[in-house]
């Protein structure tokens, strides 16, 4: 065969094989791994096109055809621009079908959010929704700030309160205002003998469909098995009389985290079998298997300490994100967040607004009685919180490594100044019609339901980019949302 060859000219020097550069959209389709710089960069456009789409007012009528009790504070809120505190939790079900939420007032209410989102597209802001509609409407006339879905069971939704020691489970399959399970915790003894003090937080098992679990303001987590009795069956404690604020459990089900009123993150091991000792020996008490000082770890953060000081505060709540589950992102009573690192033990993420009082919101000034509670969005690590000074909700980068702009080791020098880099690395704040309390985020679409201090839900969403040169495009985008997309009305 060598005969048919042709020899080639003998080259000076062996050229080395160019390498084009991958187009990225192929390359993750072929090998499903997406690019680190890519999907932060996609997260920054994500959140660039985010603006308030719809709203929904409170006013909504009881069994007798009168107004509930959170029409009324709504309605009188509208008129002397102050409320009583509005909506103090809400929270999507597993799948976004329904999205339930409670009110200072003592309304709980369970929405279909498919419904929900295409009547607000068709009629204008602050309509009145149909009553008919909702699948829940329960007024308690007694004062609500915790709503949880069940994870195992997602028919089940629970809510409790500061001022209650019951935990209220409804079946939304029920047409009842009756709960189909209550869950009481036990009395505490003080120096002024038996006190009933109230719950501040609820989390559920995902493995177990009879585990729940809620803290207090005595310092301790409640452990119900509901299979058992209606007494908690086991107790986390801090070994103090510490309130803790906020409770959340890792996607494993192993660790339980708790914040407190006076700045601790406790650390719980709730694992089961023969080689852990959690809820195996005789005794119903456990010991937290790590506690931080928060304000410790945040005044070793050189940049925040030589600019103010960093004083002990209370926790709000705190999340796991859902996307890293080694960030558990705090926030603060005076509107400060960031991310508390679960493997180094250290605050890697940090966001300092300035004050009220610095702006002159003396009436945005937040209470502490009201628990603001934010939510992470499923796919990106943004972290979506209510402004404590302004009308309105931070959409915050905590990206997991030195670009994001809330990173305590952050450095646009090092980092680089270009245009579009600096476009991919900045926090937003959405402007909205009425002061932020709680937020919660579709699992699927990314939309993000805020509940205010009028107790009205606002939805911010993505909007649809218009068509350049084309004027009718442009004029049937301008108020149009990205709708949600393949929704599931199946339930469990």
């Amino acid at each position: 065969m060598e005969k048919y060859l042709i020899p080639g000219a003998p080259a000076s020097q062996n050229p080395k094989p160019s390498r084009r550069q991958q187009w990225q959209r192929i390359r993750f389709e072929l090998n499903g791994k997406i690019d680190r710089k890519c999907l932060q960069n996609a997260s920054a456009l994500l959140t660039q096109s985010y603006s308030m789409a719809m709203g929904f007012p409170h006013t909504y009528h009881d069994d007798h055809g009168q107004p509930c009790s959170t029409h009324i504070d709504w309605f009188h809120g509208r008129r002397n621009f102050i409320g009583s505190e509005g909506v103090s939790a809400l929270e999507f079900d597993r799948k976004g079908v329904y999205l339930a939420s409670v009110t200072k007032s003592g309304c709980l209410t369970v929405h279909d959010f498919e419904d929900l989102f295409y009547e607000g597209k068709v009629f204008p802001l602050d309509f009145k929704e149909d009553e008919e509609k909702l699948l829940l409407h329960i007024s308690t006339r007694n004062q609500l700030d915790v709503v949880r879905w069940n994870i195992c069971n997602q028919n089940e939704v629970a809510s409790t309160s500061l001022k209650s020691s019951e935990v209220h489970i409804y079946d939304i399959g029920y047409i009842s205002s009756d709960p189909v399970d209550v869950l009481s915790k036990r009395s505490t003894i003080s120096i002024h003998g038996y006190s009933q003090r109230g719950l501040s937080d609820i989390a559920f098992s995902s493995s177990d469909n009879s585990r729940l679990f809620a803290s207090d303001f005595s310092g301790v987590v409640n452990v119900w098995d509901r299979r058992m009795s209606g007494l908690p069956c086991h107790e986390l404690r801090t070994n103090c009389s510490d309130a803790i604020t906020s409770i959340k459990l890792n996607a494993d089900n192993q660790v339980m985290y708790g914040a407190s009123k006076h700045g601790f993150i406790y650390m719980w091991d709730i694992r089961g079998g023969r080689s852990s000792t959690a809820f195996q020996n005789n005794t119903e008490y456990y010991s937290p298997l790590l506690s931080v000082k928060l304000a410790t770890e945040l005044g070793k953060i050189r940049s925040l300490k030589a600019q103010s000081n960093v004083h002990l505060k209370e926790i709000h709540s705190i999340d796991i994100n859902p996307s890293c589950q080694y960030q558990l992102a705090f926030h603060l009573d005076d509107g400060w967040s960031g991310v508390f690192d679960i493997n180094s033990l250290r605050v890697t993420h940090v966001h300092c607004p300035p004050p009220a009082w610095l702006r002159d919101n003396i009436g945005c000034l937040g209470n502490i009685c009201h628990l603001r509670k934010p939510s992470w969005l499923p796919n990106y690590s943004i972290y979506a919180i209510g402004s404590e000074s302004d009308n309105g909700i931070h959409l915050l980068d905590f990206y997991p490594d030195r670009s994001s702009p809330c990173h305590v080791n952050f450095d646009e020098e090092i980092e680089g100044t270009s245009q579009v880099q600096h476009q991919h690395r900045q926090n937003k704040f959405i402007p909205l019609s009425e002061g932020v309390t709680a937020c919660t985020v579709h699992p699927l679409t990314g939309a993000i339901v805020a509940g205010t201090k009028l107790s009205s839900l606002l939805v911010i969403s993505q909007s649809s980019m218009s068509c350049p040169g084309d004027d009718d495009c442009q004029r049937c985008n301008s108020n149009a949302t990205k709708a949600p997309e393949h929704m599931d009305a199946s339930r469990d």
